[in-house]
């Protein structure tokens, strides 16, 4: 479990078991059958929304076609009702077994794409079936009644009891929700969904872990279409897998608050009653005034509260002051830097690397070793291909050419998680951050990215917080942060993962010498304790205090190497970083 997680879990399961009577005290006093089925749908809906939820808001992969793990679910109850005589109990089991495949094969392939062109494909996916089962002559399918043993096909003539088993089944969704979210897994997904190359460069592998949401999500999701068919009696195509259904799952949880356990839970108890209940007065007047209400329902949300009702009550009325975390002193984790190779030994040897783009050579047949222990500076005029390199070296991109090695294990081939496991550490050019998440958390991700265990992680991030000397900052969250502090973060991160190669690019920008002096100061005592570090870094007074050697690129290809004074005053050098004409006058 995350740090801080179990009083978080425990004040969540209150409050969800204290809603949950009341709610079911308030359906008891509830005649009227239209008004109780009602109550039934909200934790349906609210159900998929929760399922919506893990995919897309905790992991960011938005997700337009949802509804074809609520429809396979559906499908399933009923058809094995149907043809099996299998009763509802058994067959929403049997349908989230079925949705969690579909999600498995739904997520190898549509994985690879991003962004929009992700949410885009998923929206095939239900229409697609929809067509199948309309094609095959399921278009409209109906349960057939047990009137000699009603509860055990979940046919029961007292409505409320079908609210009942909504409840149930919207308390286990949501303990699943919060389980995640306070776990490793939950962790994963936000970094994943605030900035994935920065997660995989801390070594999580996010393919994997989008595809375990996508299965956990369709499940859910599945479980919430089977109980709603047995609530309908009568499934089509359009009624479980049409654009309206998975357009709920989005609506609800967009209203309420995304990557929040109670977003769906808000949205759906406002929208659900106040789109049903329009639609029952003015749904002979205005077809389709549900789908106006939920359209509405964005718009406003999005221009009045973009982050959801959740989020934005949360920040304007019950936002606590940052408090000071009491991080671990016990149980240390192994020391971070602890020499993998004795000093002296070749730790990184880079041989002859290339990448093109296009006619464009970046990289050109780039060679050079990294000792153990030693601070090697990269320097050059921009565009030199300097960060253009350490992508070649940590998977971020293949190499056309050339081979580099960390501890005579290839980096080249490798994903970018793959690389930070062989104990690589990686900072950016421009800081990459997971805002919403504390500072802790932060660093959190390196360690868990490194494989330790929740107690370890936990462990190894508070002392690294305390190498960069940023302890008394774990709670606040990275979006407030200064660009010294993010830079500092950034490095923690690296740290929490026990490299023994540390790649920096830039660390230093943006700041000034004061700030400048404060990360050297990290970077030295790093170096003593025998951290391996590779750094580009434009200051030069800063590269000649802390760098052992230099590499010179210039236009892809190494201008000069050895000793940063015999380096700076090489003519060459000079040329390329300041022009002819600046060296003539030296001379002159």
């Amino acid at each position: 479990m995350r740090y801080g997680a179990a009083p978080r879990l425990r004040r969540d399961l209150t409050i969800l078991a204290i809603l949950s009577v009341a709610y079911l005290a308030v359906s008891t006093f509830i005649t009227n059958s239209y008004y109780q089925l009602i109550l039934t749908l909200v934790p349906v809906w609210a159900v998929f929304g929760v399922s919506w939820n893990i995919l897309s808001g905790y992991g960011g992969q938005l997700s337009f076609g949802h509804a074809s793990f609520f429809g396979i679910g559906a499908y399933v109850v009923t058809l094995a009702l149907v043809y099996w005589d299998l009763t509802p109990w058994l067959g929403i089991p049997l349908g989230m077994i079925v949705a969690g495949i579909a999600a498995l094969l739904i997520g190898l392939p549509t994985f690879r794409l991003r962004g929009h062109y992700f949410a885009l494909s998923m929206l095939a996916y239900p229409l697609a079936i929809l067509y199948v089962l309309q094609y095959l002559g399921f278009q409209e399918v109906s349960l057939p009644m047990h009137r000699e043993s009603p509860a055990a096909y979940l046919e029961f003539t007292e409505p409320r009891l079908y609210t009942v088993v909504a409840v149930l089944m919207l308390i286990a969704g949501l303990f699943v929700c919060m389980v995640i979210e306070n776990s490793r897994f939950g962790l994963a997904l936000l970094a994943i969904r605030q900035n994935e190359l920065a997660a995989e460069a801390a070594g999580i592998n996010s393919r994997l872990w989008k595809l375990r949401a996508i299965v956990v999500s369709g499940m859910i999701a599945a479980a919430a279409g089977g109980f709603y068919a047995c609530v309908l009696l009568v499934v089509t195509p359009d009624s479980v897998f049409g654009m309206l259904v998975s357009a709920q799952a989005v609506v609800v949880t967009l209203f309420g608050g995304v990557a929040a356990v109670w977003g769906p839970v808000i949205g759906a108890a406002i929208l659900v009653p106040l789109a049903s209940g329009l639609n029952a007065q003015l749904g002979n007047i205005l077809p389709g005034i549900q789908g106006v209400v939920y359209g509405v329902a964005i718009i406003v949300i999005m221009l009045s509260a973009p982050d959801g009702l959740f989020w934005t009550i949360r920040d304007r009325f019950f936002r606590r002051p940052v408090e000071r975390m009491n991080l671990p002193t016990s149980a240390r984790a192994q020391p971070l830097t602890g020499a993998h190779a004795a000093a002296g030994v070749t730790l990184l040897k880079v041989d002859n690397i290339s990448r093109s783009f296009g006619g464009l050579r970046a990289v050109s047949q780039v060679s050079f070793e990294v000792k153990s222990g030693e601070i090697l500076g990269i320097i050059g005029p921009n565009g030199a291909g300097k960060t253009t390199l350490f992508n070649l070296l940590n998977g971020v991109l293949s190499a056309d050419e050339g081979t580099a090695t960390v501890g005579g294990e290839s980096m080249i081939g490798r994903k970018v998680h793959q690389v930070a496991r062989l104990g690589v550490g990686r900072t950016f050019q421009v800081v990459r951050s997971f805002p919403r998440l504390p500072l802790l958390d932060n660093v959190i991700v390196g360690a868990y990215g490194a494989g330790l265990s929740d107690a370890d992680a936990i462990a190894s991030a508070a002392e690294a917080l305390r190498r960069v000397g940023m302890e008394d900052l774990a709670g606040v969250a990275a979006g407030q942060l200064t660009n010294k502090q993010l830079r500092l973060m950034e490095l923690a991160r690296a740290l929490a993962g026990h490299p023994r190669l540390l790649l920096l690019d830039e660390t230093l920008a943006g700041l000034g010498r004061e700030e400048c002096d404060d990360v050297l100061n990290v970077l030295e005592r790093l170096r003593d304790e025998g951290m391996t570090i590779v750094i580009i870094e434009h200051t030069m007074h800063a590269m000649m205090r802390i760098a052992d050697r230099f590499v010179v690129l210039d236009h892809g290809r190494v201008l000069a190497t050895g000793l940063p004074r015999q380096v700076v005053e090489d003519r060459s050098v000079i040329e390329a970083y300041l022009g002819k004409k600046w060296a003539a006058k030296q001379d002159a």
